[in-house]
């Protein structure tokens, strides 16, 4: 992937899929099919105010092309030195919060004393494309700060003793592939629009595609300047959809039907209801109408609604066609409000808020094929809280406590390889100052005043999920328990940002039916295809855990590993394996990994081998029926 420059955010880009080519931009014309992404994309560029786009695929799909060649066709940015052209400003995935929004120049604060502000990339996006490519895994904090911006338009800077506003107005565009991990709900809901983009199965559409890219190849600026007239038609229509915004008008009507689909769709907040009638709007102007009527809602509800439907990490994305063609009829049925009488200015003229009821001329929402609240699939085991214990230093999420570049300042130290504790530095060089024949003026530092910060957030972890479907589990409700409490664990994973891996352990072996992922969608699929029956290997799933602990250690070192075993204990097959799983259960701790055991052992008579195997795992031991958050975290905490 081509990088921004850090000074500018100018960008040279190519495809994702091929690599970086020298010359011209591949151009946004050429770019075949994915209608739906140049659309978005498109109205987005018409109405900033939109929020911006994700954009979810598999990779080698054209993405990161497209945004490229967008930030081509956005209307030239009025400057001090004269008009220019519009920059895409990449972000790195390890950008800090202080080179996204700006930070004290810390350079003319020591040098000349001076309170100065140096500005980030989100100045530098000002009216322009900012772009994140693999936006999933960029630090939840950070999505927060650049969405927040997206929304209104501005940044906000208050810290160390600076306070700081300037404008930064951008099309937001970020990029992800579903099999890398998802966003969280919350950051799905922050972003205006969502696409899913795929490959076309189509033969003769693979053919052009890959035509054009050799074309592309062979000679950029012969191939971009084919489709220059049709990218200068194409920046024309957006700056005229651009000056014609405000002039679209949104009638009741349109306005009506714009909530009464949210409320069909049972949709979170007033997000979605704000988003789809700008989107509407935009895209009446797009196609130089003055005013929103149906198909433009339709659009704007196709491309704003499907990612806000996804309540949880399992849930499939996308929206109904005939459910949305049903809250579209829906909406007309509905009667239309009184004409108000009298001024308008009161109660009884018109403009007080509509209670919904039957003076209020309005109906209860219709409710599309969504499930109501709170009964969501696999909702009957609350996800628990399990953390690894002591300070890690592992990728940044929300499991276990971490120290590192991410997080809350704690204190100074003297380690400067974890950025600049100004404060720190300053006292640290305050008493030295006689001493080094200061009598005023500028702060004389050394190299040895330095100070760096201490941070303190939380980690991502590696969760190893061990399951034993062997014949003694294979009761149907002592499975879909197991199933329900993994379920219900792999959401909590989600959530905390975690990777996970799934063992299942049955007849002769144990197989890793999931290596270390960070898709618990692709997690929770494999586990309703599990089989069961047979004996318990519990010895080899204990092994295969630690293979997979120490293969992954090699990969990202500072991950650290969490192994939950859910099994009744009854090891099975070959000589003495209750000893051999013991023996296996030391293996794995002398690894010193955090462990948990959950006992699935039912009925009036208890062997207690599941007790004795979390004992040689030196880690904690809960009952199946005991996996309820309080007892989870009162147990986790004390793991050594």
């Amino acid at each position: 992937m081509a990088g921004a420059s850090e000074a500018t955010g100018d960008v040279v880009g190519a495809s994702e899929a091929t690599g970086d080519v020298a010359g011209a931009e591949f151009p946004f014309s050429a770019v075949v099919g994915q209608d739906r992404l140049r659309l978005a994309l498109v109205l987005c560029a018409v109405h900033p105010g939109i929020g911006g786009v994700l954009v979810r695929g598999e990779k080698g799909t054209a993405k990161s092309t497209i945004v490229r060649a967008l930030a081509a066709l956005l209307p030239p940015v009025a400057d001090e030195a004269g008009p220019r052209r519009s920059r895409l400003v990449e972000l790195p995935i390890g950008a800090t919060e202080d080179r996204v929004i700006g930070s004290l120049d810390l350079e003319k604060v020591l040098r000349d004393g001076e309170q100065a502000f140096q500005p980030g990339l989100l100045a530098a996006a000002h009216e322009g494309v900012l772009y994140v490519d693999e936006v999933n895994l960029l630090h939840d904090h950070l999505v927060d700060v650049l969405l927040d911006a997206a929304a209104m338009g501005r940044v906000h800077i208050e810290r160390d003793g600076v306070s700081h506003s300037h404008p930064s107005r951008f099309v937001l565009v970020g990029t992800m592939n579903p099999e890398e991990g998802e966003l969280r709900p919350q950051l799905l809901d922050r972003f205006g629009l969502a696409v899913d983009v795929t490959a076309s199965r189509d033969v003769d559409v693979r053919m052009q595609v890959v035509r054009r890219r050799l074309d592309y190849e062979r000679d950029p600026d012969a191939f971009a300047a084919r489709y220059a007239e049709d990218d200068r038609l194409l920046a024309k229509k957006i700056a005229a959809a651009r000056d014609a915004l405000d002039e679209v008008e949104l009638s009741d009507i349109e306005l009506r039907r714009i909530a009464s689909v949210c409320a069909a769709f049972d949709v979170d907040g007033m997000r979605a209801d704000l988003v789809i009638s700008r989107t509407a709007t935009a895209h009446a102007a797009w196609r130089g109408a003055t005013a929103v009527e149906e198909e433009d809602v339709r659009v704007a509800c196709e491309l704003a609604l499907p990612h806000r439907r996804r309540r949880d990490p399992f849930d499939e994305p996308g929206l109904d066609p005939e459910a949305l063609d049903e809250a579209l009829r829906d909406a007309d049925e509905q009667p239309q409000p009184p004409e108000p009488e009298g001024d308008g200015d009161g109660p009884d003229g018109g403009d007080g808020p509509d209670d919904g009821g039957p003076d209020g001329g309005g109906q209860p929402p219709v409710r599309a094929s969504n499930p109501p609240k709170g009964e969501n699939r696999a909702q009957s085991v609350k996800p628990p809280r399990l953390e690894v214990p002591g300070v890690g230093e592992g990728a940044p999420g929300r499991r276990s406590r971490a120290q590192g570049r991410h997080g809350r300042v704690v204190r100074p130290t003297t380690e400067r390889d974890k950025g600049l504790h100004l404060l720190g530095t300053v006292f640290a060089a305050a008493s030295h100052q006689h001493a080094r024949g200061r009598v005023q003026g500028r702060l004389v530092l050394e190299p040895q005043d330095l100070r760096g910060a201490h941070r303190e957030g939380r980690e991502g972890n590696l969760v190893i999920f061990v399951v034993d479907a062997s014949g003694s589990m294979a009761a149907r409700d002592r499975l879909s328990a197991v199933t329900g409490a993994v379920v219900s664990l792999l959401r909590d994973a989600y959530q905390r940002r975690d990777k996970v891996a799934v063992i299942t352990i049955r007849g002769q072996k144990a197989a890793l039916v999931l290596p270390p992922t960070s898709s618990v969608e692709i997690a929770v699929r494999r586990l309703a295809s599990m089989q069961t029956g047979g004996k318990t290997p519990l010895a080899q799933g204990l092994l295969r855990a630690r293979a997979v602990v120490l293969r992954e250690r090699v990969r990202d070192p500072l991950r650290r590993a969490l192994v939950v075993t859910l099994t009744d204990g009854r090891a099975t097959g070959g000589v003495d394996p209750v000893h051999r799983a013991k023996v296996a259960g030391r293996l794995l701790a002398r690894e010193n990994v955090a462990s948990v055991v959950v006992d699935c052992e039912r009925g009036m008579i208890r062997l207690g081998l599941a007790r004795e195997l979390a004992t040689e795992l030196r880690g904690t031991y809960l009952r199946l029926d005991e996996l309820t958050p309080q007892a989870v975290v009162s147990a986790t905490k004390a793991v050594a």
